[in-house]
């Protein structure tokens, strides 16, 4: 059951509970006491007291015995404002239970604002059931909040079922609305009507929008220039779309507009609402209302005749749209005065002129002036409305200068045709060339050799007589599909003179003057007759062309006679025949040289007598030389072809030798017991050495004299235990450590050590005093007797440094270094 107000203590006398609905009306709070707290505005005229919640188990018996039911009742919201100033907490509703009176009672509420986060926004004391909200609410971070009130004994059993608790933040004005950019960007075209869409504004209110707090209201607070009138344009005041109100606008006067827009909220009450301002800035677009003017009615330019590609005459015009656009730029037509299209106009892209430009070569004998008309336009159609300048339409003059013109020559090139073989002196043609400049130059042409590749031509100087130097051969390489080809120069006398070129070309037509030749000139041939394949295919080659050239007739000389006993000629066709052994003949392998007569079919023929080298060889099944036969046949005796085995078989040993010696080089190397080559191992090794040589210059010497002397009489015959100190001892040697073939790198110091401490310790190593005999040197020895050097001892000395040199220098530690021993 729950109880709101001072109605709490009646429900209880009357044994029903009565629950006060909270007033929706936004502008008033319901009071405790069933009254109503008025707000004006965002404040309120007097407080409202927090209202009483009151939880029941069940309903009150009534009195007559009737049970009441228990029922579920609808908590109305609670209304919190934002933005609050406090002081806090500040309470908001007091929450009891009807079984306070038997049993203690300890509230709490859960929820977002409560134990979820944001933590600890709302509290309740926990013994009296009064819940506070702790700081103040902002709406535009959350507008509700959805609690639960429990209640529970001290053990923490539940008492009452929980209460939901809404709790409703008030929108308060605290926010301006703010414009998504601080500076749009629109446009619209010139001349356009009123009412015409321009651009859109938006501006957004974080409060309420549902509420005056978040209605946005737009106005225009300015526009610069002010022209033609200050207000151009008009803004909605709901939806921010900015149009035109009045005509007028003209780019070419005016081409921006910046308007300043502010944002009012409270539906735009200057008095209450907050502001916010934007720039908007409105560019006049171009529109192609203003036809392109020419800045002459007349032009004029001169050119020289036969040239191309020459600016003649500059157009200008003037245009005030926007520069390079489709507005402004100019294309240029010629309407009149060049039917044949001597001349055409090109745009400047920078300047926007007209050039008009020769494009086919005028002639000063043809035309010595041109009057064009021309006019100009622009590349977009002018705007609805707007007419043609008369000033868009000028006449040009053009005038053409009279230059020096080359003779030319009227059939170029000439064609001539003649028959090959024509002597020198032969007059072939006459190429004279004509002068273009006949009305005001009358000149001299003179001619000249320009290109005669064979040198066969001369040409007269002063009118152009042809006449061969040599004879025409049209076998020739510099004859091309029966032409020759001469280019000639013809020069006149002007200022400054002019020359042009002529090319004749002469057709030779052809004549029998080259005899055939025999193709192949050489071949191979079976040295039996086989049946599948006999003899060579032979032809003929000739330089002539028909009729001059085949059918070639082939024939056997008959001398010497053995040509025709041996050979016969069978033929296949007009141009080839074939060669054979006569049936039966045998002929030794080796080279063959059969001669043949060749004529030709020209009128009279030309013979000529060609030599054939056949290779006659013994042959497989299939008419192919066999190897060894193809070397008989080139002429090599069993001899030679046995010489050229051998020596292919000595050159082959020689390399298996070579090989098998390179082999066992390397395998020798493989085999040593070096960890690098010698060269190439600068480190310091211990090597055990059993005898000392001599050095590097006593290597021609015969050392053993010194090792072992002739006789050693006087050291065998020493007594038992008598031993010279300079003997050495008669001892097992020492086993020094074995090198790795190929060690770890880490064991290349262990080794070090281990060979160092082992010749430390070895009796046997050096230094000991070696047996030495110096009685023998050799016969005619001049070296002197060595015995006069001896030790001696100052006393003033002190050898007991020795000492500390280690076991290599003990033998003489014990010698020099002891005083009492000596």
């Amino acid at each position: 059951m729950l109880l709101l107000g001072s109605d709490v203590a009646s429900s209880h006398r009357g044994g029903a509970g009565t629950l006060l609905q909270h007033n929706k009306n936004k502008d008033h709070l319901m009071s405790p006491g069933g009254g109503v707290a008025e707000r004006k505005g965002n404040k309120e005229l007097f407080p409202a007291p927090p209202p009483v919640i009151m939880f029941s188990r069940s309903g009150l018996n009534s009195s007559k015995g009737l049970r009441r039911q228990k029922r579920d009742w609808v908590i109305p919201p609670i209304n919190v404002a934002e933005n609050s100033r406090g002081p806090f907490p500040q309470m908001l509703v007091s929450i009891r239970s009807d079984q306070d009176q038997d049993i203690s009672i300890r509230y709490s509420i859960t929820g977002v604002g409560a134990d979820q986060p944001p933590n600890e926004v709302f509290s309740i004391d926990p013994v009296l059931g009064k819940m506070f909200v702790t700081k103040p609410l902002d709406r535009e971070h959350r507008s509700s909040y959805h609690l639960r009130a429990h209640a529970v004994d001290m053990n923490g059993n539940q008492v009452e079922n929980p209460i939901d608790l809404y709790i409703f933040v008030i929108d308060m004005n605290d926010n301006r609305p703010e414009f998504k950019n601080q500076v749009y960007n629109g446009s619209v075209d010139e001349g356009s009507k009123p009412g015409t869409y321009v651009m859109h504004l938006s501006a957004f209110d974080a409060d309420d929008n549902t509420t005056a707090n978040g209605m946005v209201r737009y106005r225009i607070l300015s526009q610069t220039p002010h022209s033609p009138i200050p207000n151009m344009f008009t803004i909605n005041s709901e939806t921010g779309d900015i149009v035109t109100v009045a005509p007028g606008l003209d780019r070419e006067k005016v081409s921006q507009y910046t308007i300043i827009v502010q944002a009012t909220d409270m539906e735009g009450n200057l008095n209450f609402g907050l502001s916010n301002t934007a720039t908007a800035i409105i560019t006049v677009t171009d529109i192609n209302d203003n036809p392109p003017m020419l800045t002459s009615r007349t032009f004029s330019g001169e050119v020289p005749e036969n040239r191309v590609d020459v600016v003649v005459a500059n157009l200008t015009v003037i245009d005030a749209d926007q520069p390079h656009s489709p507005n402004w730029n100019a294309i240029y037509r010629i309407i009149s005065g060049d039917p044949s299209g001597h001349f055409t106009i090109r745009t400047d892209p920078v300047t926007n002129d007209g050039m008009v430009t020769v494009v086919k070569p005028v002639d000063f004998e043809m035309n010595r002036a041109f009057m064009l008309t021309v006019v100009v336009s622009n590349q977009a159609h002018l705007a609805s409305g707007i007419q043609s300048s008369l000033q868009s339409t000028a006449g040009v003059t053009i005038s053409i200068q009279d230059v020096n013109e080359p003779p030319y020559f009227p059939t170029n090139p000439k064609h001539i045709r003649f028959e090959e073989g024509v002597p020198a002196g032969t007059s072939l043609t006459t190429f004279s060339a004509a002068d273009p400049d006949r009305l005001q130059m009358q000149q001299t042409i003179r001619y000249s050799k320009l290109n005669d590749p064979a040198d066969w031509l001369s040409i007269n100087r002063t009118n152009g007589q042809i006449v061969t130097t040599a004879m025409l051969n049209r076998e020739s390489i510099y004859v091309t599909n029966n032409i020759y080809e001469a280019t000639f120069l013809a020069t006149d006398n002007g200022s400054p003179p002019a020359s042009g070129t002529g090319t004749l070309q002469i057709y030779l037509i052809d004549i029998n003057d080259n005899p055939p030749a025999l193709v192949p000139r050489e071949s191979q041939i079976c040295e039996r007759v086989n049946k599948n394949i006999n003899g060579v295919n032979i032809t003929a080659a000739d330089a002539d062309t028909d009729p001059n050239a085949g059918p070639f007739v082939f024939e056997l000389p008959s001398f010497p006679t053995s040509i025709r006993r041996n050979w016969t000629i069978t033929r296949i066709s007009g141009d080839y025949a074939r060669l054979s052994l006569r049936y039966q003949i045998y002929l030794e392998p080796g080279m063959y040289e059969v001669p043949i007569i060749v004529s030709d079919s020209g009128n009279p023929p030309l013979s000529n007598r060609s030599v054939i080298k056949l290779k006659v060889c013994p042959c497989d099944e299939n008419g192919d030389c066999t190897t060894l036969g193809a070397v008989a046949a080139a002429g090599l005796g069993t001899g030679a072809i046995i010489s050229i085995l051998i020596c292919i078989i000595i050159l082959l040993s020689m390399v298996l030798l070579f090989v098998v010696w390179i082999k066992r080089r390397e395998k020798e190397r493989q085999t040593k017991q070096l960890l690098i080559d010698p060269e190439d191992d600068v480190r310091d090794n211990i090597l055990k050495y059993d005898e000392e040589g001599g050095g590097e210059e006593d290597q021609d010497y015969d050392l053993s004299q010194l090792q072992q002397p002739d006789s050693l009489e006087h050291i065998i015959s020493k007594p038992p235990g008598v031993r010279r100190v300079d003997e050495r001892p008669i001892i097992p040697e020492s086993q020094y450590p074995i090198r790795p073939v190929v060690p770890h790198p880490g064991d290349i110091g262990d080794f070090i050590h281990e060979g160092l401490r082992a010749a430390d310790n070895d009796p046997t190593a050096p230094p000991y005093d070696s047996l030495l005999v110096f009685d023998y040197e050799g016969s005619g020895s001049t070296a002197g007797s060595v015995s006069s050097l001896n030790s001696s001892s100052t006393g003033d000395q002190d050898y007991d440094y020795l000492n500390d040199w280690g076991p290599r220098f003990k033998k003489l530690a014990d010698m020099y270094g002891g005083g009492d021993d000596d």
